[in-house]
């Protein structure tokens, strides 16, 4: 099957990406995407933008070269009650909300420590989408993430960046397939995300296609797959309006 969309991913705004949104929009096109997500990341990241940035997406086309385009953030989680770096006034105005553990932004903890912080993301009804929970540098209770996902509608995500062998957080791939059997196990749907951070990488998951082979994934339960599950499991998340309804 092929991929249908890519949903976390950033253009320079972020800082330290490197393309545009046109340019990220192309790539998306040219790998036969349906739908692309750019969800910069939120104010606490060093170097990337500010608030204004997120409340004025109402000026950028929403489809460029046949690509229906969702704008974001990639939330940064910054303590155990799960806060996150945007008001909930701008983000119940956000397309996809991606809420991820960064080091800049909260040092690691213990498992206990850093579990409730991913937990209470997965509880903020203005967060959709867990980013890159496969880094070791933050050991985490895998079951109990993965049953709060299934109580809160809340999407986990496999992150090809992550997978790569030249990338810079711990013990992934094993923790990824942790995670997939759980999900796979309790039937909670996952997506893939390219993280891209340069158009070439955009709708690009090998890495993340190994994990789900090597486990045995289900396609059923792969938001990638199927848009009407992202769609359907952001519509269970919280009643939005907007133009991502089917």
């Amino acid at each position: 099957m092929n991929y249908k969309l890519d949903m976390h991913t950033h253009t320079l705004a972020s800082g330290h990406a490197y393309s545009t949104i046109r340019e990220m929009a192309h790539a998306a096109s040219m790998t036969g995407l349906d739908i692309l997500g750019i969800t910069e990341h939120a104010p606490k990241m060093p170097g990337t933008c500010q608030l204004f940035y997120f409340q004025n997406f109402k000026v950028i086309p929403r489809k460029m070269e046949g690509v229906q385009l969702m704008f974001g953030a990639e939330l940064n989680i910054l303590n155990e009650a799960g806060a996150v770096d945007l008001p909930e006034e701008t983000l119940a105005r956000l397309d996809i909300t991606v809420a991820s553990l960064h080091i800049p932004c909260m040092a690691p903890k213990g498992i206990k420590e850093n579990t409730e912080a991913i937990l209470n993301a997965i509880r903020n009804p203005y967060i959709d989408v867990i980013g890159h929970p496969d880094d070791g540098r933050y050991p985490l209770d895998y079951e109990a993430i993965v049953r709060e996902a299934k109580k809160y509608h809340t999407l986990l995500e496999v992150n090809n960046a992550s997978l790569n062998p030249q990338g810079f957080r711990q013990n992934t791939r094993a923790n990824d397939i942790t995670m997939l059997k759980l999900c796979k196990s309790y039937g909670v749907p996952v997506i893939l995300s390219s993280d891209a951070h340069f158009a070439g990488d955009v709708g690009r998951f090998p890495f993340a296609k190994e994990v789900l082979k090597e486990t045995g994934f289900p396609e059923s339960l792969v938001a990638n797959y199927r848009k009407e599950l992202l769609f359907a499991t952001l519509a269970e998340k919280k009643n939005r309006s907007g133009f991502y309804k089917i």
